[in-house]
């Protein structure tokens, strides 16, 4: 995906969220992850600890990244939360390399969402 189209595509999923929770500001990327890690877990909660959160947002990465088989979803543990194994290691070539990723994967998830 070219630079502009990646910055086009990104835009549109933040505007819809901002228009569909009906906020003042348009929802940065740690929000969306957060956001899409309360999806697959299904952890619907008033407010959520720092763990908390940082462990709903590890489980949207690795959803994410599952779509290119870098994790495989294992299975629930007692409490419900979602376990995934390492297939394969993410390439680590930078923040802005990894963010971009993490971006196009947002824009794939949520297209599959709404189609």
């Amino acid at each position: 995906m070219e630079d502009w189209q990646l910055d086009f595509e990104w835009l549109k999923v933040r505007h819809h969220l901002k228009d569909l929770f009906n906020r003042e500001t348009l929802p940065d990327l740690n929000a969306i992850l957060l956001l899409i890690g309360i999806q697959e877990a299904g952890q619907v909660k008033a407010t959520y600890t720092k763990e908390e959160k940082q462990d709903l947002m590890h489980v949207a990465v690795c959803t994410l990244l599952s779509q290119d088989g870098y994790f495989e979803f294992e299975g629930l543990d007692h409490d419900g939360w979602p376990h995934f194994k390492v297939i394969k290691p993410v390439p680590t070539e930078g923040v802005k390399a990894q963010e971009q990723l993490l971006k196009e994967k947002v824009i794939t998830y949520f297209s599959e969402q709404v189609n």
